[in-house]
């Protein structure tokens, strides 16, 4: 089978196994079990717990002692085995110990799948910045199509048959009842890709010469990185745009709903398809991706981080006056739109640079750090203190948020972030060598 069919295979189903339960997570805990928000808002921070240390640390075996396919495969079948347990905790405690352990397995395989990727390319000699985000956009797809399969077929799955039946569940973003399949759902294709991985071309780990030093043997030298002052600024932004993706993903949703509020839209559009009216924010994803290697050679990682960044301040400003009807329901759609470019231009250029501006000895640990600082500090810091913010600033007297002022304070915000980046981060672009 061709390398970059069976890498697309790889990307599709790396993000499917997340998408399966990861946006329903909500709907599961407050709606299906009826957990209290004080009870399972901890749930919440268990992505960016694992974030923390996991991918550093993954990437350092993959770096050292494993070939990066086989890790990439156990850690994937250990997540399958761990959601199969999940479906089964019974209390919002045990359900947030078994999640933090399947997050633990699964969070750094998101790396470990672009660092195994590059590898693979460049082994088969093809220009990565050129071949992956192709590739990388089916990851995408299969995320959105996680989350249609899950709505439609959740209630008809189990990890013993696969009978599915649609019936009628087409209607999968109005009403309907998800419940604990949706975890076998993802751990069955989750130990499939496992079992795949072990098919790969080998990628072993860098061999180490007589007089590597101690923190080289144990692949703590990645972290050096910090020294130099570039790459340092690039991790310290990483973490800052982390926690603006962190803001979208925890109050997207939520915000269009609350349009229920009023009572002049309570049956308009926009609340009843919030879900679906979101996912374009995914469909933009597979658009923007295309465009990156296009972007990255013309105008280097500092142009197209800024991008981003001005892309996320049109993100929170385009709702921060958005409405259900007439240029109001435009400016909602265009944040949507908008959405693909803030996230690929920061998520996937960023990864592609650390691959690019890295050492071969520390890439996968490089990319363990890259995906520390965003959806590990840069997640945390989000949730936590956006929630603090909204909570004291922007939650009126009747229980009703004003998201006027909160998605304005985002924007401004992520414009602060963009003005810092601009100044402080010095980079001068050389397409030649983004291409090696």
């Amino acid at each position: 089978m061709n390398i970059k069919l069976r890498l697309t295979i790889l990307s599709f189903f790396q993000l499917f196994v997340w998408g399966a339960w990861l946006t329903t997570l909500g709907t599961y805990g407050f709606d299906i079990k009826k957990w209290s928000g004080e009870e399972f808002g901890m749930v919440f921070m268990t992505l960016g717990i694992a974030s923390i240390f996991m991918p550093a640390v993954v990437g350092m075996i993959a770096d050292r002692w494993l070939n990066s396919e086989k890790l990439y495969g156990i850690l994937h079948i250990l997540y399958g085995v761990t959601l199969f347990l999940l479906a089964k905790a019974d209390n919002p405690n045990t359900f947030f110990w078994i999640l933090l352990i399947a997050m633990f397995f699964y969070m750094p395989t998101i790396s470990l799948s672009n660092s195994l990727s590059y590898t693979i390319l460049k082994n088969n000699n093809y220009d990565v910045i050129k071949a992956f985000p192709p590739i990388r956009v089916w990851g995408t797809i299969g995320f959105i199509a996680a989350m249609w399969m899950t709505n439609i077929f959740s209630d008809r799955f189990s990890p013993l048959t696969f009978g599915i039946e649609i019936g009628n569940k087409i209607s999968s973003f109005t009403g309907n009842i998800l419940n604990a399949n949706q975890f076998y759902f993802a751990g069955f294709f989750a130990i499939i890709l496992g079992i795949y991985a072990f098919t790969l071309p080998k990628c072993p780990p860098q061999k180490l010469n007589k007089n590597s030093s101690f923190a080289e043997k144990l692949g703590l030298n990645a972290f050096s990185l910090f020294k130099n002052y570039k790459m340092a600024l690039f991790f310290i932004f990483s973490m800052f745009l982390g926690a603006a993706l962190q803001l979208t993903n925890m109050y997207g949703d939520t915000y269009l709903k609350d349009f229920k509020n009023i009572p002049e839209y309570i049956d308009s559009a926009v609340v009843r398809y919030s879900t679906m009216i979101i996912s374009i924010s995914q469909i933009s994803e597979t658009l923007f991706i295309l465009t990156i290697p296009f972007f990255l050679k013309k105008f280097g990682i500092k142009r197209v981080m800024l991008m981003s960044m001005l892309a996320w301040v049109m993100r929170f400003g385009f709702f921060s006056i958005g409405a259900p009807e007439g240029l109001g329901l435009l400016l909602i759609i265009l944040s949507n739109i908008i959405y693909g470019m803030a996230f690929d231009f920061f998520n996937i250029s960023g990864s592609l640079f650390v691959e690019s501006t890295t050492d071969s000895k520390i890439r996968a640990s490089a990319q363990g750090l890259f995906m520390m600082m965003t959806n590990g500090f840069g997640a945390i810091a989000g949730s936590f203190l956006s929630g603090k913010i909204i909570s004291r600033f922007f939650t009126l007297a009747n229980g009703t948020k004003d998201w006027y002022g909160i998605w304005l304070t985002f924007a401004i915000y992520a414009l602060i972030v963009a003005v810092l980046f601009a100044v402080m981060f010095r980079h001068k672009h050389n397409p030649k060598e983004i291409a090696e």
